[in-house]
């Protein structure tokens, strides 16, 4: 499962689509670790850029996955410095594939396990649901807590989110909980 994967094209607006296969769109605060679950998932060490300063991803980046659907990098949100210009530009981008995307299949927010969701993590999903679509959430760093308060935490991430949405804890560094992931991608396209 998920034999090949390359980066097509990073653009601002979804006119400019390579093509109207299937999305999957990743949201999360930037410094959350999308580029390394893009990279774990897709079982390739340098696919999407990661970097020591949050906040590089400034477009939707395309990765084109066993030329079936795409995964979607968006800019990641409220760690990095960025000009208001900046935020309004991000939030109108993320507003149209959310409302114009025919091709959307699935939303997934990536959220840091150990932090736990945050309040702009909590709105974004709130902001996701308002625009029709049911994110499913994607605790990273599963690795970062010991095994003996990983049940607690994720009962408080559940807690967090109040109402039933699919969360999954994955751990980048250990390949754990990636499986679970793609199984779910793949059903997104039935």
């Amino acid at each position: 499962m998920f034999q090949n994967a390359k980066y097509i094209k990073g653009l601002t607006d979804i006119k400019d689509q390579p093509d109207s296969r299937p999305i999957v769109l990743l949201l999360g605060r930037s410094n959350v670790g999308k580029s390394s679950f893009i990279n774990s998932i897709t079982n390739r060490k340098n696919l999407a850029r990661t970097s020591q300063t949050p906040g590089k991803t400034v477009v939707l980046n395309y990765y084109l996955i066993d030329d079936t659907f795409y995964l979607v990098d968006a800019p990641g949100y409220g760690y990095a410095k960025r000009s208001k210009t900046d935020q309004d530009n991000f939030v109108i981008m993320l507003e149209n594939i959310l409302m114009n995307a025919s091709n959307l299949k699935l939303v997934c927010l990536l959220i840091d396990f150990k932090v736990g969701p945050t309040t702009l993590d909590l709105e974004t999903c709130e902001f996701v649901k308002s625009l029709g679509h049911t994110p499913i959430v994607i605790a990273t760093k599963l690795d970062k807590i010991p095994k003996t308060k990983q049940y607690k935490q994720m009962k408080d991430i559940k807690m967090k989110f109040h109402d039933k949405i699919d969360i999954y804890a994955i751990s980048n560094l250990e390949k754990q909980g990636l499986d679970d992931i793609r199984i779910r991608i793949m059903e997104g396209f039935k």
